[in-house]
């Protein structure tokens, strides 16, 4: 079986919405005053999910062995966060999940879908000031049925609660991310959207910007009973391109547990982000 994972068959509404996101965030950096951070700061902020920095980070998972018919799923996450000044106290983060996909016997042996899948986009209300090192951000979450293949996507838009807790201990930063999910309009052929989502996750950085992470993701379908879980061990390091600030990751992927249908056998991590310090 041979894979093609880099075959992405794109529509107009397709390029013209990632292209949008393009002039979002990196044209928002431009108009804003950069001033110079350690490598070792910026690596602590891009471990900080609800940090006031803005960064751009695209993120590939690779995923084979899936389901009975042996199949592989390539997804690149496109992950913009922009943080906002509300108030002197209070900091709005936004933060969006695009995921561009390319998988191959899934649906079907012999079957292969490319596009866009659904996206999520939250909202953290973030105190701008922390105190003993514990940050938190709390805000709503929204599923936009942005999907352009049926299996790549629920048809249905979605809402709930959003949150996350750290603390930052010297080199240590610890924390987890939740939010839950209710589908409230869409494709009434399509089944509803009732899932619970959990992110814990620890990060160890050095003063070189080098860092080393561990992260579990678990997603919980209440609708079928069924549980999900990634856990994801990484090395990173901040670079530069040029003068463009990067961090640059990888690492292997464990499905821990999953449905049997959805179920991988392994999986690899790598990502590169693009960072806009004020």
């Amino acid at each position: 079986m041979k894979t093609k994972f880099f075959k992405f068959k794109f529509t107009k509404n397709t390029k013209a919405t990632i292209s949008l996101l393009f002039l979002m965030v990196f044209g928002s950096s431009f108009i804003m005053a950069q001033e110079k951070h350690s490598d070792e700061d910026l690596a602590k902020k891009l471990a900080n999910p609800v940090a006031n920095l803005i960064s751009a980070p695209f993120q590939s998972n690779m995923d084979f062995g899936i389901g009975e018919h042996n199949g592989a799923r390539h997804t690149i996450n496109v992950q913009p966060v922009i943080p906002f000044k509300l108030t002197e106290d209070i900091n709005l983060i936004t933060r969006m999940v695009l995921p561009v996909v390319h998988q191959d016997n899934i649906s079907g042996y012999g079957n292969s879908e490319s596009g866009l899948g659904d996206m999520v986009l939250s909202g953290f209300f973030s105190p701008s000031k922390t105190k003993n090192g514990l940050i938190w951000g709390i805000g709503p979450a929204f599923l936009v049925p942005s999907a352009t293949n049926h299996f790549l996507g629920t048809g249905k838009f979605g809402l709930g609660p959003t949150f996350v807790a750290l603390k930052q201990q010297n080199a240590f930063t610890y924390g987890f991310l939740v939010n839950q999910i209710w589908s409230v309009a869409g494709d009434q052929a399509r089944s509803d959207v009732n899932q619970f989502y959990f992110q814990p996750f620890a990060t160890y950085n050095w003063k070189s910007g080098a860092g080393a992470s561990a992260m579990m993701e678990l997603t919980q379908n209440w609708m079928d009973n069924s549980t999900t879980i990634w856990f994801t061990p990484s090395i990173s390091g901040v670079a530069s391109l040029g003068k463009q600030k990067v961090q640059l990751s990888a690492g292997p992927r464990f499905n821990v547990a999953a449905p049997a249908a959805q179920k991988a056998k392994y999986g690899f991590r790598a990502s590169v982000t693009f960072i806009f310090p004020k």
